[in-house]
């Protein structure tokens, strides 16, 4: 079928978190909501079928998770991504960052030392210091417009110090898509120094450009250091049902990672993630297929509006996810200042660079997941406001 993404649904006042915080983010809700990762779009039609049947049922207990559940997170890995990760090996988690919390306090003891590479997800670095772990950065550099890359020397010297590497892949908010070069690279350092491996892989079917390698595959002995975090909420938009996969190289740790839930009583889907994911998974692809063209065009879009209007701002096309690094340099803000000149003169409610690295200035990541009319008045109030600074100056 064919799926209408230019079709504006609205999402105020029915609990959506990207629109109904806004005044918790921003301090107006005047603002085109640019920011937290899901999208304004419905999901595929498969999903909302399976989640109506279930709902029409009126009765929702306790759920058990069949067997074919795990089967079908496995079946979509080796279709999209040819991976076939063991069913036996898959545990459920609420979301990808329980998941890393738990593994975490699990697999690394108070005042061990924790791997990232900022800038990247702001929830890295909080979920460590919310285990009282250390963080540990190494700082990704910047090469030029669009071109980052790993500090291999200072990357090798720190696993030195770490108890636990976190990887995202791809990576948000760069949109990274790494090689089969950096990937094996990075691993084999791991290998070398000792340190296991947790890939955070929940964009990695949200890819435009390049192909997404799953850490695990790249060899039995990368499989055996690796844990890995899948889901399908940012895939399909299901963030609000809350189900993760995480992916364990061998019964041991997944058994106590089980445990860990377990004495919480936290070890079933809900009602509605069951059936939900499985349909998502199964029956996803055709929705996923139109979507990722529609969002290449909206990244295209946003490139394209700012190089001719706005030469202030730089970005670049990220290779995976639908989330732009907005580098607002030039205007010579403080990071305060550039926050408060989007919120109340431009009237945009994007994501603040700090949290992704707090050693940079000047950065915004910008959310590109919604109809192409909203893209194009977030664009229009940005080039009124910019305009109206260069007169300031």
């Amino acid at each position: 079928m064919h799926y209408d993404f230019d079709r504006v649904v609205s999402r105020a006042g029915n609990l959506a978190a990207k629109y109904d915080e806004r005044v918790k983010n921003f301090g107006t809700d005047q603002v085109i909501p640019l920011w937290i990762a899901d999208m304004d779009f419905p999901t595929a039609q498969p999903i909302i079928d399976a989640v109506k049947r279930r709902a029409e049922e009126g009765i929702w207990g306790y759920t058990s998770r069949p067997q074919s559940y795990f089967e079908a997170v496995c079946g979509w890995q080796a279709r999209r991504h040819n991976w076939s990760p063991d069913p036996a090996l898959c545990s459920h988690a609420l979301g990808v960052v329980p998941a890393l919390a738990a593994l975490v306090r699990l697999f690394a003891a108070p005042s061990d030392k924790i791997l990232i590479q900022p800038p990247v997800y702001p929830e890295f670095a909080e979920i460590i210091e919310y285990q009282s772990r250390q963080v540990l950065m190494n700082h990704l550099i910047e090469r030029g417009p669009g071109k980052w890359e790993i500090d291999w020397e200072d990357f090798e010297q720190k696993l030195q110090e770490a108890k636990l590497f976190i990887l995202c892949s791809p990576h948000n908010p760069l949109g990274i898509v790494w090689s089969r070069e950096d990937l094996t690279r990075m691993m084999e350092l791991c290998l070398k120094h000792h340190v296991p491996v947790i890939s955070d892989e929940i964009h990695a079917d949200l890819v435009f450009r390049g192909t997404h390698i799953p850490t695990a595959s790249l060899s039995p002995e990368i499989a055996a250091n690796t844990i890995t975090c899948i889901s399908g909420t940012k895939t399909f938009n299901l963030a609000g049902l809350h189900a993760s996969t995480t992916v364990f190289p061998n019964r041991e740790l997944k058994t106590c990672f089980d445990d860990f839930w377990a004495s919480f009583d936290i070890h079933r889907n809900n009602a509605f993630s069951v059936v939900a994911m499985e349909a998502a998974f199964r029956e996803g692809d055709e929705w996923l297929d139109q979507l990722l063209a529609y969002l290449d065009g909206n990244l295209h879009f946003v490139k394209s509006y700012l190089d001719a209007h706005i030469p202030e701002i730089k970005t670049f096309l990220p290779d995976a996810t639908y989330l732009m690094w907005l580098d607002c340099r030039a205007m010579e803000m403080s990071q305060e200042a550039l926050v408060d000149f989007m919120i109340h003169r431009a009237g945009l409610g994007l994501s603040n660079g700090k949290g992704f690295d707090p050693s940079l200035t000047g950065f915004l990541r910008l959310n590109v997941a919604c109809p192409r009319s909203v893209l194009e008045q977030a664009m229009e109030q940005l080039n009124t406001a910019m305009a109206a600074w260069r007169r300031s100056k």
